[in-house]
C-alpha cells in the first residue's frame, strides 16, 4: 500500500513539474511585465508567484513542453465565472525584447491598449513558432522588422491603428501561410511589394490609411482566396488592374481616396464584388455598360472622379444596388427610372444628369 502511495505522490509531483512555468520563461515574462505600466487594478496584477502557467491572465502554456505558448492581452471587458468582472482601460510602456526569450511562443496578442509605444522588437523574428502577431490599437512606432519573412508559420499579422512607418518588408512575400494581413491606419510608405501575390493563402489584405504609393501590383489578382482588399486612403497611382474583376471570391474592393487614373475596368461592374468603392480618384471615361443580373452591390461608390457620358443602361439589370453614389463627376443624360427614389445627393454635381430625383429632362 505504501508503494502505491509513493508512486502516486511521485506522479503528482512529476505532473506538477510539467505544468509549472520553466524558470527561463518566468524570468522573460517578469522582464516583459516590468516594461509595462498597468493600473493598480490592472490585468498584470495576476502575474504573481512562480508558476506563470496557472492563473496568470493572458498566459497559456503548451501541455506537453510546459513552455509559454501564448500571450493574449486584449483591452476591453473581461468576464470571470468566479471573480467580479473588471474592465481594463489603459496600459502603457513598451514591448520588451526579453519577450524573444520565450522560444515556444506561438501567439502574441497585445491589442487596443492605446498607450503602449516603443517599437516592435527586431528579435521577434527569431520566434520560429509564431503563427499569430496582433499588436493593433496601440502607439507602436518604428518600422516592421525587415526579416518578418523568416516567421515561416505566421498566419496572421496585424499591426493596425499604430504609428508604424517605413515600408512593407519585401520579406513578407515569403510567408506562404499568411492568411490575414492588416496594417491599416499607420504611416507606412513606399510601394506594395510586387510579389505579394505569391501568398496564395491570403484572404484579407487591409492596408488603408497609410502613405503607400506606386501602382497596384498585378500579382494581387492571382491570390485565388482573396475576399477583402482595402487599399483606400493612400497615395496609389496608375490604372486599376482589369484582372481584379475576374477574381473568384473577391467581395470587398476599396480603392477610394487615392490617385488612381485611367478608366474603370468593365470587369469590376460585372463581377461578384458586393462592396466597390472607387471614389475620390482621378478616373475618367464612361462608366462601363457591363452590369449583369447577377450583380449585387451593397455599396457602389464612383463619386468624386472625372467620369463622363450617360449612366449605362445595363445598370438597371443589376439584382441589387444598395448605397449608390456617382456625384461630383461629369455625367450627362437621363437617370434610369429604377433610381427615381434614390436621394438626389447620389447624382448631384454632374454636368447634365436629369430625371427623378433631379430636375426633369
Amino acid at each position: 500500500m505504501g508503494g502505491v502511495w509513493l508512486t502516486a505522490v511521485l506522479m503528482l509531483a512529476f505532473s506538477s513539474a510539467v505544468r509549472s512555468c520553466p524558470p527561463s520563461d518566468l524570468e522573460a515574462l517578469l522582464a516583459f511585465k516590468s516594461a509595462l505600466r498597468d493600473p493598480d487594478d490592472g490585468v498584470l496584477n495576476s502575474w504573481t508567484g512562480t508558476d506563470c502557467c496557472r492563473r496568470w491572465y493572458g498566459v497559456s502554456c503548451d501541455r506537453n513542453s510546459g513552455s509559454v505558448a501564448e500571450i493574449s492581452l486584449r483591452a476591453g471587458p473581461v468576464y470571470s465565472t468566479f471573480e467580479k468582472p473588471f474592465r481594463p482601460q489603459h496600459m502603457s510602456g513598451y514591448i520588451s525584447p526579453e519577450i524573444c526569450k520565450l522560444s515556444g511562443l506561438s501567439s502574441l496578442i497585445i491589442t487596443d491598449w492605446k498607450g503602449i509605444s516603443g517599437e516592435i522588437p527586431r528579435c521577434i523574428t527569431s520566434l520560429s513558432f509564431l503563427s499569430i502577431i496582433d499588436l493593433s490599437g496601440n502607439r507602436i512606432a518604428g518600422s516592421l522588422p525587415p526579416d518578418m519573412g523568416s516567421l515561416g508559420h505566421l498566419s496572421l499579422l496585424s499591426a493596425a491603428d499604430n504609428l508604424i512607418g517605413g515600408e512593407i518588408p519585401v520579406s513578407l512575400t515569403r510567408l506562404s501561410g499568411l492568411m490575414h494581413l492588416d496594417l491599416r491606419n499607420n504611416k507606412i510608405s513606399g510601394p506594395i511589394p510586387q510579389k505579394l501575390g505569391r501568398l496564395q493563402m491570403l484572404s484579407r489584405v487591409l492596408l488603408s490609411g497609410n502613405l503607400i504609393s506606386g501602382p497596384i501590383p498585378g500579382s494581387l489578382c492571382h491570390i485565388y482566396r482573396l475576399v477583402d482588399l482595402d487599399l483606400s486612403n493612400n497615395h496609389l497611382s496608375g490604372p486599376i488592374p482589369e484582372a481584379l474583376g475576374r477574381m473568384a471570391v473577391l467581395a470587398t474592393l476599396k480603392l477610394d481616396r487615392n490617385r488612381l487614373s485611367g478608366s474603370i475596368p468593365g470587369t469590376l461592374l460585372g463581377s461578384g464584388i458586393s462592396e466597390l468603392n472607387l471614389s475620390h480618384n482621378m478616373l475618367e471615361g464612361n462608366i462601363p455598360d457591363t452590369f449583369r443580373g447577377s450583380c449585387y452591390f451593397t455599396l457602389l461608390d464612383l463619386s468624386y472622379n472625372y467620369l463622363k457620358g450617360p449612366l449605362p443602361a445595363s445598370i438597371s439589370s443589376s439584382s441589387y444596388i444598395g448605397y449608390f453614389d456617382v456625384s461630383h463627376n461629369h455625367l450627362c443624360g437621363p437617370i434610369p427610372i429604377t433610381y427615381s427614389t434614390t436621394h438626389p445627393s447620389s447624382f448631384s454635381y454632374n454636368d447634365c444628369l436629369c430625371g427623378k430625383p433631379l430636375k426633369p429632362c
